[in-house]
């Protein structure tokens, strides 16, 4: 007994001991912190998504609060509330309306603030969250946000990641702060209204990766000492009005995979330090002022997979060397391909359009290469289509623009890849052969402004691919294609979802087929000068996404359906020139008297009233 006695005596004080030296429970919220919550809550005006709803003085602000964290010693060192938030299979996607409370400024051990994606904050960011030395993290991006960046941002030494992108912000980026926080690793301004030119002092911030300042209205040169950036690996400056020349040091940055310089005033040539881009992989530099040449070193670029120097001033002969995604469209080179590109066998796509090349014929060694996308639109070509086309696993072909003749030829329907073809604007004269029905991918087509005849039936009754090869949309105009429109033509599956319909200026005769009410997808339909008889079908009101109807010098008779006329979300409507008659049915849409004209029976606004009798 005595000895049971003792041993529940040693357990008890093991227990008493155990528990004397277990470590203590965390600290319940700090008042300095949950006053400086409680702060901003009261300078919300709106959160209809109860973001804020658990924030209530009476609970622990560590323990209770969503989207507040403390450390052990119940300090706040995490808030985060943003608009847009993935939880498992649900997206919460909401707004508070309010302002940034000053007395977030008193989080004295906050490490992360997240009030991104909000939308509706607006009003200034208090320069008091420069007091938040501790920060690491700060995203405030996405909300309608005013006034300039503060200059106590300066103080946040610790900062890894600031974003502000997509708000009002104004002024200029401050040079002291951009100098002190040599500690950020991603920096994100885009979507503002800053002005000024980049500081210098964006050389200090050698651990950047991201550096995103695009849409904006910034202004002067690239600092040279943004070739110091040896971690950046994606720079957009795109959208600005940035001027001056490409600096050499850019060269230097040899982790960048991104680079975005489009949409700005750059003049001067691009410097062969490009080369020194060794990780690049997706460059934009189209939409500027550039001239000059393209520098051999320019293929010197071993993993870049897109290049578009678009809409520049650049010169002379494409370089022997190029890269592997190209887009020099809308330039002034000149001169022959460089038959090294077919050496290339990464490349995927390849854009020369509206470029002074006088090709005259595509160089037979293209047949060689693995191009998805091929674009030589107003490039000079001229004669039949090259037979080694059908050969190829071309994805997209554009050769709008030149001075092709002869026949569309059967074996067209061997290139089974084909998702987009334009061959508008050229001399090309035939029937539609019976083996385009083969283009089972073919989505998108523009045939327009050539003397292409016979009748449509090829065209809409071709083999679908399923779920693709169904048209978004079809462009004959301008041809010499003869009907009647076949209604039957029209159901077949490879037309149930066209978007836009053009067959404008042939002379299809016939009456408009009601079927063209069962293209429930149909937005635009244009049937002007096409010899039509008969009346508008009031069964065209059965396609309810109609926004564009086009029936204008047609020969139709009888009255405007008003279920036509009604359709929902009509914009353009012209029947001008036929031999209608009656009163123009009430309408919500804005239209023209000129969309009625030449029409001497009708009447009714936006023509002169009727007169009854």
């Amino acid at each position: 007994m005595e000895n049971s006695v003792h041993n529940m005596f040693s357990l008890l004080l093991l227990l008493l001991m155990s528990l004397s030296f277990s470590p203590p429970a965390c600290e319940a919220c700090n008042p300095v912190d949950r006053e400086a919550l409680l702060g901003f809550k009261c300078s919300i005006t709106a959160d209809p998504s109860g973001l804020l709803q658990s924030w209530i003085p009476s609970s622990d602000c560590c323990t209770s609060w969503k989207g507040v964290a403390c450390n052990s010693r119940g300090r706040v060192v995490n808030v985060t509330r943003p608009g847009l938030v993935s939880d498992s299979d649900d997206l919460l996607d909401t707004f508070m309306n309010g302002t940034l409370s000053p007395s977030l400024g008193s989080l004295s051990f906050l490490q992360v603030l997240d009030l991104s994606d909000l939308k509706n904050l607006n009003g200034s960011i208090p320069s008091e969250f420069g007091k938040l030395s501790h920060l690491t993290l700060l995203f405030l991006d996405s909300n309608q946000l005013t006034g300039s960046i503060p200059v106590t941002f300066k103080s946040l030494s610790r900062l890894e990641k600031l974003y502000l992108s997509n708000n009002r912000i104004s002024g200029t980026i401050p040079l002291s702060v951009i100098g002190s926080l040599t500690k950020l690793t991603e920096l994100g301004l885009s979507g503002n209204q800053l002005g000024g030119s980049i500081p210098e002092t964006i050389g200090k911030l050698v651990l950047l990766t991201k550096l995103d300042l695009h849409a904006n209205n910034i202004s002067g040169s690239l600092p040279a000492t943004i070739g110091k950036l040896k971690s950046l690996k994606y720079l957009d400056l795109s959208e600005n009005r940035i001027t001056g020349i490409i600096p050499k040091s850019i060269g230097g940055l040899s982790a960048l995979v991104l680079l975005y310089l489009n949409q700005n005033q750059i003049t001067g040539s691009i410097p062969s330090s490009i080369s020194g881009l060794a990780a690049l992989q997706f460059c934009r530099i189209s939409e500027n002022r550039l001239t000059g040449s393209l520098p051999p070193s320019i293929g010197g670029l071993p993993k870049i997979q897109r290049l578009i120097l678009e809409n520049n001033r650049l010169t002379g002969n494409l370089p022997a060397s190029m890269g592997q995604l190209l887009d020099l469209s809308r330039n002034n080179l000149s001169g022959e391909l460089p038959i090294q590109l077919v050496k290339l066998q990464n490349l995927q796509s390849l854009d020369l359009s509206f470029n002074p090349l006088g090709l005259v014929s595509i160089p037979k060694w293209f047949a060689k290469m693995k191009l998805f996308r091929l674009v030589l639109a107003k490039t000079g070509i001229k004669g039949s289509l090259p037979r080694w086309l059908s050969s190829t696993s071309i994805s997209t072909l554009d050769l709008s623009s030149n001075a092709l003749t002869g026949k569309l030829q059967p074996w067209i329907g061997n290139m089974s890849s084909l998702s987009f073809l334009n061959l508008s604007n050229n001399g090309l004269h035939s029937s539609i052969p019976a083996e385009f029905k083969n283009l089972r991918r073919l989505m998108d087509l523009d045939l327009h402004s050539n003397k292409l005849s016979g009748n449509l039936d090829t065209i809409f009754s071709k083999e679908t691919d399923d779920p693709i090869g169904h048209y978004n949309s079809i462009d004959l105009s301008h041809n010499m294609f003869t009907g009647p429109i076949n209604d039957s033509a029209l159901q077949n599956p490879a037309m149930d979802s066209v978007t836009s319909l053009v067959l404008s200026y042939n002379q299809l005769g016939g009456s408009i087929p009601k079927s063209f009410g069962k293209l429930s997808q149909l937005q635009i339909l244009k049937l002007v000068y096409n010899g039509l008889s008969g009346k508008i079908p009031v069964e065209l009101g059965d396609a309810m996404e109609l926004t564009t109807i086009f029936l204008s010098r047609n020969k139709l008779i009888g009255s405007i359906p008003g279920k036509v006329i009604n359709l929902n979300d009509l914009k353009e409507f012209d029947v001008s020139y036929n031999r209608l008659s009656g009163e123009i049915p009430p309408h919500k849409a804005v239209i023209p008297a000129s969309a009625f004209s030449g029409n001497p029976g009708l009447c009714g606004t936006p023509l002169p009233p009727c007169k009854h009798q």
